[in-house]
């Protein structure tokens, strides 16, 4: 369902008084079940004098830390529990408990344990004189732990030397452009292992199938804090004649590679025998069902093991997430077995998943003071031509009533997905260092508006998409889009379009023809949850320059207005970009706060006086200024000429998000959220259909609307259920009179989405 503004919203203010302040007391009277002589842990902080250490890595290593704070001042989830009694025979007792959080009683073993742990992690990181002292206070049933720990100074490392009887290991250790020991560094434990690690993944790169990094050691020798360290095999592996050592460093090639495919359950459902087949090709092999599964041409371009290759972890590795992206296949095992003295029979097994899958969505809309449905209703087969080739099907019907008339929208779309870029074969670069795919896809669109017009939508384009790590990139090679209007009623035309309260040419048939770039970056590291991390994404495209070309090389006529048509047909030209970046701070594990700006401008020029209304910019709405429903603010100091009705005239060319939010974990699944949004679209030109939407340098900072609120979200770890409020702090619309606005709940603005908002 999705909600995106109510008009008014009733609250009972002495009850959510009443429930605000019963949670503060609670949470400010901790201790109700606190045993007596026990004490609440109220507070553990950690200080530790050494430089080189990043602080925030010593919350891990405490063992007993306090109840979960907002802010670190309010107990929500602790309030929730003493908000409950003893008689757990009741059910809204034990709801109280499983919702809440029973205090945390301080447990001086613990705390032994947790000195102890922090001692260690110092040492590890070269602190070998490291010393820890334990201050705890204890008043009102509340105990306070602080860590004083005195680093003292780090021990370095002098030299790094290797003794290693193999002249590729030696290579490999001595790699200086690629070691992570370098003569001054701190002697830390951790980058010695990954050291170990580093040299032992070089080795298994390189055919060495049998080598690990505990056949590494070090030995260090130190003198006045510093250490000369050399790493060296162990002792078993020193004889070169012996038979392990050989085994060892012994370089293995793949000879052969099986796949095995072993179908769904659905697919061989009824039958008393499955057939099986074999497919041979070269050195490869196809095991499975007679009715083919997946092609082995598919499968060989899904794994990066070649026959006749020095084995690799890096292409095992690559081949499992290739192979379990594609969508017909549901997981994915690869082994290995000795064939030869020197080679390696790959197998891989592969489990089909389901062909078909059928979707459907309802949705309830509310837009404007218009109430409406929605659904959607598809179907995706995974596999449709034995190569994972996807076919997706999607139909939409919407409707929405508009007092005494039902609008309705409706159409669907048709794609088909490669899991493959489909480029000519001089142009396969780097092919294999990224997973990618190409969409085909088609549309269809019908919008009819009582009383006012009706609109026809047809589009088709071609677009790749890559994936590494953790970036992704998508080309849009051709994008066609026409839009056509058979029918707009002459009321609306007088009363709009030749008034100019809405820009005609939005009301034009158009052609679109564009090509576009988008990229983004997810700077979240699982491993490293508690660091700060940094996301974007941004994209480009232009429209028409091709068409334009063309008509400027052959001198191609134009109509009475100096534009050139195609099929009759006048096409956009215009470009446009757009820039979005999230800079996450991490408090603790409870708290963050999350930093966005984004930025868009489009341009139109040639064969074009605006940008098509489609790709042109909205304000307002749930990832937005969320004092606004959607595509109600701006352009700059606009006003909306009527209320109870769409303004089709709220878009622009320029577009500024500007947000602040802080996130806190609340109890169970919920999330609580504040939040700050400033932001608003103007116009690159002065369109007399949009008046004060246009963009000046010395006018544009008043026109920035300011919008602030609260939110909840439900994290259900796969999905994520948000709903925020946003009031109007700052509203151009009422440049000059009074733009500054009290807070008022008649003009609250309520978004129900999917997802955060940046």
């Amino acid at each position: 369902m999705r909600l995106r503004a109510f008009p008014c919203i009733r609250v009972n203010s002495r009850a959510f008084i009443a429930l605000v302040a019963g949670l503060m007391f609670y949470a400010c009277s901790p201790a109700k079940f606190v045993p007596e002589g026990s004490f609440l842990l109220d507070k553990v902080e950690v200080k530790s004098d050494a430089r080189e250490i990043d602080k925030s890595d010593l919350d891990d290593y405490v063992r007993q830390s306090p109840n979960s704070s907002i802010l670190g001042l309010f107990r929500m989830q602790l309030g929730i529990y003493n908000l409950s009694d003893n008689d757990t025979t009741r059910w809204w007792n034990r709801m109280l408990r499983r919702v809440g959080q029973p205090p945390v009683i301080y447990d001086p073993a613990l705390t032994d344990a947790s000195a102890a742990q922090l001692i260690s992690y110092h040492k590890n990181k070269g602190y070998f004189n490291a010393t820890i002292s334990t201050d705890v206070t204890m008043n009102r049933k509340k105990a306070n732990v602080i860590y004083n720990i005195k680093a003292g100074q780090p021990y370095r490392i002098n030299s790094y030397t290797y003794d290693l009887p193999n002249d590729t290991l030696k290579r490999v250790a001595n790699d200086s452009l690629r070691t992570l020991i370098q003569r001054g560094d701190i002697f830390d434990v951790n980058t010695l292992n990954n050291e170990r690690e580093r040299i032992s993944n070089r080795m298994r790169r390189d055919g060495y199938y049998n080598f690990t990094r505990d056949h590494l050691i070090y030995t260090a020798d130190s003198v006045e804090k510093m250490v000369d360290v050399t790493i060296q095999l162990r002792d078993y592996l020193m004889a070169q004649s012996d038979s392990l050592s050989n085994t060892v460093f012994q370089r293995f090639a793949v000879s052969r590679v099986e796949f095995i495919v072993n179908p769904s359950v659905s697919s061989v459902a009824g039958a008393t025998e499955l057939l099986l087949d074999t497919i041979r090709q070269g050195r490869y092999t196809l095991i499975g069902p007679v009715e083919k599964v997946l092609t082995l041409q598919s499968l060989i371009a899904g794994s990066y093991i070649r026959p006749g290759r020095m084995y690799s972890d890096q292409d095992v590795e690559n081949t499992y997430s290739l192979l379990n992206s594609l969508p017909p296949v549901k997981y994915t095992d690869i082994s290995f077995s000795m064939s030869a003295k020197d080679s390696l029979l790959c197998r891989i097994s592969i489990a089909e998943a389901k062909s078909f899958t059928l979707t459907s969505q309802a949705e309830i809309t509310y837009t404007a003071g218009y109430w409406g449905l929605a659904g959607n209703l598809g179907t995706v087969h995974r596999n449709v031509f034995s190569g994972a080739e996807s076919l997706i099907l999607q139909g939409r019907l919407a409707l929405e009533w508009q007092g005494d008339v039902m609008a309705q929208e409706w159409g669907g779309q048709a794609a088909i997905r490669v899991p493959r870029t489909l480029l000519p074969e001089k142009i396969q670069l780097q092919r294999r260092l990224m997973q990618g795919s190409t969409d085909f896809r088609a549309l269809f669109s019908f919008q009819s508006r009582p009383g006012e017009f009706s609109s026809t939508n047809v589009g088709s384009g071609i677009k790749y998409n890559w994936s590494s790590r953790r970036f992704n990139r998508s080309l849009d090679l051709v994008d066609i889009s026409y839009v056509y209007f058979p029918w707009i009623s002459t009321q609306f035309r007088d009363s709009f379009l030749t008034t100019g309260l809405y820009n005609r040419y939005n009301y034009d048939d158009y052609l679109i023809m564009r090509m576009s770039y988008g990229a983004s970056f997810q700077g979240y590291n699982p491993n490293r949850p508690m660091r700060n991390f940094m996301s974007y994404r941004y994209s480009v495209e232009t429209a028409g320059n091709v068409l334009y070309g063309i008509d400027k090389l052959f001198r191609s006529p134009v109509d009475s207005l100096g534009n050139y048509r195609i099929f009759n047909i006048r096409y956009s030209q215009y470009v446009r970009g757009e820039v979005n970046a999230s800079y996450h701070q991490i408090v603790d594990k409870n708290n963050k706060l999350v930093y966005h700006a984004g930025v868009g401008i489009a341009y139109p020029y040639g064969n074009a006086e605006v940008i098509p209304f489609e790709r042109r910019f909205y304000s307002g709405g749930a990832n937005s200024v969320r004092g606004w429903s959607e595509s109600t603010l701006g352009p700059g100091s606009y006003e909306r000429f009527n209320s109870l009705r769409r303004d089709y005239n709220q878009l622009g060319d320029i577009k500024l998000d500007l947000n602040m939010e802080y996130r806190a974990k609340m109890f169970w699944v919920l999330e609580g959220a504040l939040f700050i949004d400033a932001g608003n679209i103007w116009t690159v030109r002065d369109y007399k259909s949009q008046p004060g939407g246009y963009f000046r340098l010395n006018t544009f900072w008043k026109q920035i609307a300011l919008a602030y609120g609260a939110g909840l979200r439900m994290d259900f770890s796969f999905l994520l259920f948000r709903l925020d409020a946003g009031l109007k702090l700052y509203d151009p619309a009422r440049i000059p009179t009074q733009p500054w606005r009290a807070p008022s709940f008649k003009d609250m603005a309520v978004h129900i989405a999917i997802g955060y908002p940046f």
